[in-house]
């Protein structure tokens, strides 16, 4: 039996002093009174539901020397996070098959896992009847890009390659995962390689806006849940608003990197801010936060999307041809709580879209701490302040933006199933149908 202490315990949105009980990996009590806990944390920390990441590029088979299940889990759960969703690329085969999704699997369940995991499937031009068998094998749902991804054996789609994923996915209730950029004009481009201003202008707001309108006409056609990833167009808002009060099944998310970062302040050269959408400027950025605030934006995802350093192009400072992606997956916590806290935004709400709603998104039932709920849970120290190091990074590759920053809050300690999440790897395999990790 564990029973852990504090002061201030989130319990159904609210903080309030509890006794959380623990047996089997099971919260089998929630008392007021602390009698005798096995863990007492003191009165500057804040017991909440784990995290949970559905966004992130673990790489593994193929790409490991990127990313992969060891340090990428080990680092998400240093960060609080106890369920992340692996994307279908950048791995080696990428997940567009049911023998590729049986490849990911194996590898999965051959591999150290810190936390607990699921899939999304891709869809390419071409690979619809194979939606439905990776459904059947474990797929929790389906990415795909309406641009170049960057690999070659993902390629984009269409409207019609959409609107065929969708046919196939409607019935079942399983959602789309749309990257959306959509080539509508080329821009005009001016500067050097190594400007920052020259990338971010290479890939306009219009083209998000193109793509999302697309991916509304195609909801509204199919009926299929779709969701639009990594949002950084604040100009997208007005009709994926419009889209949520028609009563059209759409989410969307952002990430960090759009929130707490801005165009601004990104020097020339340092590819390391560099992803795909870009990071937008200050005016956009806060309008993204009011998009959170009013619930148009459903929650944030780190969208970590490491690659090897050779590939940032540091030397050169090349953004046209540096591959573009953001490590983060440790650093969502505070990193959006230290930009929230200065906005008036209490902890409650920042662990809603860190939490809540991407495990409703994923799983269909938010974390909570509750009698018979998994006792996933993280202790987090809001007044806590430190500067992020390369020293502290458990991802593979501690190239990342936010080094140097300083930050507000840290996560003190993570429990997967009533047990310390770093104490060894006992991460599961989250697949559909959604019933226990196996």
């Amino acid at each position: 039996m564990l029973s852990i202490s504090a002061e201030r315990v989130l319990i159904d949105g609210a903080l309030r002093r509890a006794t959380v009980h623990v047996y089997d990996g099971r919260i089998v009590g929630v008392t007021a009174e602390a009698s005798e806990p096995t863990v007492a944390l003191d009165a500057g920390t804040v017991l909440m539901p784990a995290l949970v990441d559905t966004h992130v590029h673990l790489n593994e088979p193929g790409r490991a020397e990127w990313e992969g299940f060891d340090t990428g889990t080990k680092s998400a759960a240093k960060g609080g996070i106890t369920t992340v969703v692996d994307m279908p690329l950048n791995c080696i085969p990428v997940t567009t098959s049911l023998a590729a999704l049986e490849t990911k699997l194996a590898a999965a369940r051959a591999a150290k896992l810190w936390t607990d995991v699921g899939f999304w499937g891709g869809v390419v031009p071409g690979n619809t009847a194979e939606l439905a068998p990776m459904i059947t094998a474990g797929a929790l749902g389906f990415k795909c890009f309406t641009c170049p991804s960057g690999i070659d054996e993902f390629p984009a789609s269409t409207e019609r390659d959409v609107l065929d994923a969708m046919r196939v996915l409607a019935p079942r209730g399983v959602p789309l995962l749309v990257h959306a950029e959509l080539e509508t004009e080329g821009p005009v481009l001016v500067g050097e390689a190594s400007s920052y201003l020259r990338y971010l202008h290479s890939r306009p707001r219009a083209w998000e806006d193109a793509a999302v309108a697309m991916v509304i006409r195609s909801v509204r056609t199919t009926g299929c849940r779709a969701h639009i990833v990594h949002l950084s167009s604040s100009s997208a808002l007005a009709q994926i608003r419009a889209a949520k009060a028609e009563g059209l099944p759409l989410t969307c998310e952002t990430c960090p990197h759009y929130l707490v970062l801005c165009a601004e302040e990104i020097p020339d050269g340092a590819t390391e801010y560099k992803c795909a959408p870009p990071i937008r400027e200050r005016g956009n950025r806060e309008l993204l936060w009011a998009g959170l605030a009013d619930g148009t934006i459903d929650f944030v995802t780190s969208d970590h999307s490491p690659c090897t350093p050779a590939l940032k192009l540091k030397e050169s400072g090349d953004f046209a041809k540096a591959w573009g992606g953001i490590a983060s997956v440790q650093l969502g916590l505070p990193n959006v709580w230290t930009a929230a806290r200065a906005r008036g935004v209490s902890i409650e709400t920042v662990h809603r879209w860190l939490s809540s709603g991407p495990g409703r998104f994923v799983q269909g039932t938010a974390p909570r701490i509750a009698v018979g709920e998994p006792a996933n849970l993280v202790a987090f120290r809001p007044d806590d302040e430190s500067t992020i190091a390369a020293s502290d990074l458990l991802f593979r590759h501690p190239l990342t933006p936010y080094l140097g920053r300083t930050v507000r809050g840290a996560v003190s300690a993570t429990w997967l199933r009533g047990e310390p999440a770093l104490d060894a790897p006992r991460g599961r395999l989250l697949l559909r149908p959604l019933t226990e990790p196996n």
